[in-house]
């Protein structure tokens, strides 16, 4: 039995049983990965895969039982690299955080100027997409960091805590008739065609949530990932924009007024995230006492020791 074999089984299944994709992964030849699983399945007298003919298609009742056990060596094995470089390179390496568009451009960069004010010899390397896409990330070991809204709490294998709130404001050209009204309602927004995040981004789960629950159907005439696009197409008269607050506090667009909306959509949670389980270099530690100072080292590494049950709220 060796790590290869055992990354074949967990690539594997990350990839859907499709060996192409496997070998890709692992940099070596699909014949190469079918003769790693059966080599492991030979030694441990049980077939992992269920096949229709020479294609893997699931896994089988041993498979599903064996994984978690897989999972667990691999990322022993990760700990034990991150633990030996702790020791031999306190201060080197490569810090992993996957985030969104909106923490990477509007909050991580006081963050990460200080960081590297502490840890010159540690790169950073951002990785951003939608929450989904940061907790598989982090619990595949790709990422060190996850950092996003409510969503990486929904994940057993993730230990995530919240980090601050902010809101969703409300931004129309100067001149705008919602600048004339003293406080706006949901009915008032919804009677512009507006314009906001895609589904899965910077909350806006809670916007949908909120005119749903009002029964107030909404002309979303155009989406974006990036609060600066948002803002953009505001200014070109194409309708009222719904961004994060913290956009609007760094970079509100010219021409463009802020309209308070706390008081319509539900406030979102910023969220970290690490791999329960994890070992941590004191780099990352670092990087979370920098972005959250609230969040004490010792608490973060209980809760990563932890079982689900235990799982921080």
């Amino acid at each position: 039995m060796n790590f290869q074999q055992l990354r074949s089984i967990r690539e594997t299944t990350r990839c859907r049983f499709n060996l192409t994709e496997v070998a890709n992964v692992l940099v070596t030849s699909q014949p190469g990965v079918s003769r790693q699983i059966r080599e492991l399945e030979e030694e441990l007298g049980v077939e992992l895969f269920e096949r229709n003919g020479k294609r893997l298609i699931g896994l089988t009742a041993s498979g599903k039982g064996i994984l978690p056990i897989i999972e667990r060596l691999l990322q022993q094995a990760e700990n034990l690299r991150q633990a030996s470089q702790e020791f031999s390179k306190e201060k080197t390496g490569t810090l992993t955080i996957a985030t969104t568009h909106t923490q990477a451009r509007y909050v991580l960069p006081r963050v990460v100027q200080a960081f590297r004010h502490a840890f010159p010899a540690v790169r950073i390397a951002l990785q951003q997409s939608t929450p989904e896409h940061i907790a598989e990330w982090v619990m595949s070991g790709k990422a060190d960091i996850g950092i996003a809204t409510e969503g990486l709490s929904k994940f057993d294998d993730l230990v995530s805590f919240p980090c601050y709130q902010w809101n969703h404001i409300v931004v129309a050209p100067e001149g705008h008739a919602l600048l004339d009204l003293e406080k706006i309602g949901l009915a008032d927004l919804a009677a512009y065609p507006l314009i906001t995040y895609d589904i899965g981004f910077t909350g806006r789960s809670h916007i949908d949530d909120a005119f749903r629950h009002a029964g107030i159907e909404t002309d979303i005439v155009l989406t974006a990932m990036d609060s600066d696009v948002i803002q953009q197409y505001v200014t070109l008269g194409l309708g009222v924009g719904l961004v994060a607050s913290m956009a609007v506090e760094h970079d509100l667009a010219d021409g463009l007024r802020a309209i308070d909306a706390t008081h319509l959509f539900a406030a979102n949670v910023t969220r970290l995230a690490v791999r329960r389980g994890a070992y941590l270099r004191s780099y990352a530690f670092a990087f979370i006492q920098q972005f959250a100072p609230d969040l004490k080292p010792d608490d973060i590494e209980q809760a990563i020791k932890s079982d689900v049950s235990a799982q921080a709220d």
